[in-house]
């Protein structure tokens, strides 16, 4: 079923619950109907936009916003090591995880309680606690208007990267994800070794999947805001990483820095979060933006009245700030519009 939107207030389609105009939401529920939007009710520019979770809006939104709303999940291939299922880009990710962990599948358990939907997990590349989406895709399907056509990628040719991939890149604004494939394991295989996972583990008895999945959960409700009570865009910030040479410059001046080991030996990712508290920001607000005062990483829209540009100001002095005491740019990980 197609269901059209026009002139819509989307403070409650973005966590960050900003008040701009969307001028077109169309929301779809099956691929198939996918060509007929597009022949008939999308005339100009248009963007995807799922949960609006990784989402900073500045300004009214004049191109066609498509909502996917397929929520499928099905088995497509199964032998005595593993699972492979393909999944409608319309539900959310969290009830994947949960999916997953009553069915004793391991792969996805670390990236609990991460907002937003199946979708979006292959564009950010989203991960956690030492594990990243990237990890189980196996495919991602797409739709492209241009063609008209339905288009399969294989993961290894999707770009992934620490919250990158090709459709941030070279595929914005030209495909939309309608489902993506992911490889989950029936065997046995606990990551805990990030942060204090492990320990929370333990607490409950030991690493099982609905062990690990209630400790990530414990462990990000305490640290991380709701967003239903006060908005945020998770992680607002990407980690930095650096090369080595700098990042051992700065642990003989900070030799408790938090700092782990980068995809490329040379180089080393750093904390931005840990950076910004040392900045003396954490829990800072300015007006009706802020740092949230249990984790760094994360801008709270502190009265419910922030704009898109006080966010991005205000974002801006975080970044000038930790540039002046590190001598360490960090970047955004929103999607600005």
């Amino acid at each position: 079923m197609v269901r059209i939107f026009e002139n819509v207030d989307i403070s409650s389609r973005n966590s960050f619950g900003i008040h701009q105009t969307a001028a077109k939401i169309i929301e779809f529920d099956c691929n198939d109907e996918l060509s007929e939007i597009f022949r008939l009710h999308v005339a100009g520019e248009w963007m995807v936009m799922g949960g609006g979770n990784n989402i900073v809006f500045t300004k009214d939104i004049e191109q066609t916003i498509i909502h996917p709303r397929n929520c499928n999940i099905e088995v497509i291939a199964e032998n005595s090591e593993s699972v492979t299922i393909r999944v409608g880009a319309g539900l959310e990710w969290d009830e994947l995880v949960e999916w997953a962990v009553e069915r004793n599948l391991w792969g996805l358990e670390n990236l609990s309680l991460i907002p937003g939907k199946v979708g979006a997990a292959p564009v950010q590349n989203i991960g956690a606690y030492g594990a990243e989406a990237k990890d189980c895709i196996t495919n991602v399907e797409m739709y492209s208007p241009q063609t008209d056509n339905f288009i399969t990628l294989a993961a290894e040719h999707c770009g992934f990267g620490y919250r990158e991939s090709v459709f941030k890149h070279s595929l914005k604004g030209r495909v939309i994800i309608t489902a993506v494939e992911f490889k989950l394991s029936k065997v046995e295989n606990p990551k805990l070794n990030y942060g204090d996972i492990c320990q929370e583990v333990e607490k409950r008895g030991g690493a099982t999947l609905r062990n690990i999945r209630e400790a990530i959960c414990a462990i990000r409700r305490s640290k991380l805001p709701d967003p239903a009570q006060t908005g945020n865009a998770g992680s607002f910030f990407k980690n930095p990483i650096v090369e080595r040479a700098t990042a051992e410059a700065l642990l003989a001046e900070y030799p408790n820095m938090p700092h782990y080991p980068a995809a490329d030996p040379e180089k080393v990712k750093l904390a931005a979060g840990w950076l910004i508290d040392q900045c003396g920001l954490k829990g800072y607000t300015e007006g009706n933006v802020g740092v949230h005062s249990r984790q760094a990483l994360v801008l709270i829209n502190t009265t419910g009245d922030a704009t898109g540009a006080e966010v991005m100001a205000f974002a801006r002095k975080v970044q000038n700030t930790v540039l002046e005491k590190f001598g360490i740019e960090i970047d955004t990980e929103v999607n600005i519009l």
